[in-house]
């Protein structure tokens, strides 16, 4: 990595697909509040709700009632999950100016997630990218299950590649490579950030990454070596995917500033204020996060900083 790429952004995923996979069901304040606190730890782009079915993921609910209790003028970019035409329109109508979709690599965990196959969902994803970018809002792509399948195994990295190739461009603002059952380790996230940097060169690309088998913060190293510019993770450690069998939360965002900070990485981000919000999380939960910063505590301790 270069100096001048010494700072990656962290999007915090919390909101939606942290809180996605928790049995708690939370209301609208408490979602809105979560949201508020993370953007006062300095968090300037988060995954804040998903305009999904209520009835498939019913922690989601109330999309647009959480999303109108946004502020609009506080520098944060604010994203809705659309995982179709109808997730797009009501994504619109709330204001919501980013747009996520999710592209998943394995036909068969394609089916299960989303009901379609991939040629399908890289229809639906065209036409919904298409029409974000005439409604003046931008479309980012999230190639799910990018490292490996629960129900197929291996996923080959050409296919992966293939997908880039395809739905890299004007339409598309950025990509996400997702091991989205945390199966994944750095070589691999090297070798496959790597190949597809080299077929989309001019594409902005992320790292989104679980922690089930605690690889999570080796992948975010690799990736951050890679050079990409941007990686999801969750305050707290929270989440997952509620349609993956045994995974687990997302890498934890104060675990990851705390590297990235370590290492000379800008992140932007008070660190004290997200750990705050990763316990404050946790509590309204019911249960200990997964984080392990707040428990040991940043180091060197506050009345030895410089």
């Amino acid at each position: 990595m270069t100096d001048a790429q010494r700072s990656i952004e962290i999007i915090d995923v919390g909101p939606r697909d942290g809180l996605q996979n928790e049995a708690e069901i939370l209301d609208i304040d408490t979602k809105v509040e979560f949201i508020r606190r993370l953007a006062d730890a300095g968090i300037r782009r988060m995954e804040a709700v998903s305009f999904v079915s209520p009835k498939r993921v019913p922690q989601m609910a109330e999309a647009e009632e959480v999303f109108a209790a946004l502020p609009d003028d506080d520098g944060v970019t604010y994203i809705g999950l659309a995982l179709n035409r109808r997730g797009l329109d009501r994504a619109l109508e709330a204001g919501c100016r980013e747009v996520n979709y999710a592209l998943v690599a394995s036909d068969t965990f394609s089916q299960k997630n989303q009901g379609t196959t991939i040629e399908q969902a890289v229809d639906v994803y065209e036409e919904i990218a298409a029409e974000a970018k005439a409604a003046g809002a931008r479309c980012s792509l999230t190639i799910s299950t990018a490292f490996g399948c629960p129900f197929q195994g291996e996923v080959p990295p050409e296919r992966v590649v293939g997908l880039v190739e395809r739905v890299a461009g004007d339409d598309t603002y950025e990509i996400a490579l997702a091991d989205t059952i945390g199966c994944a380790v750095p070589s691999q996230v090297s070798d496959l950030f790597g190949s597809v940097m080299a077929v989309a060169p001019g594409a902005r690309f992320r790292a989104h990454f679980h922690n089930t088998r605690n690889t999570g913060l080796a992948n975010c190293y690799a990736a951050t070596e890679a050079g990409v510019q941007s990686i999801d993770a969750s305050a707290g450690g929270i989440g997952g995917c509620p349609f993956a069998p045994r995974a687990t939360g997302n890498v934890p965002s104060e675990d990851l500033v705390y590297m990235l900070d370590r290492m000379g990485i800008k992140t932007g981000i008070d660190i004290d204020k997200l750990i705050a919000a990763g316990e404050w999380i946790g509590e309204r939960l019911g249960h200990a996060i997964p984080a392990m910063i707040g428990k040991a505590g940043v180091f060197p301790p506050a009345e030895l900083r410089a």
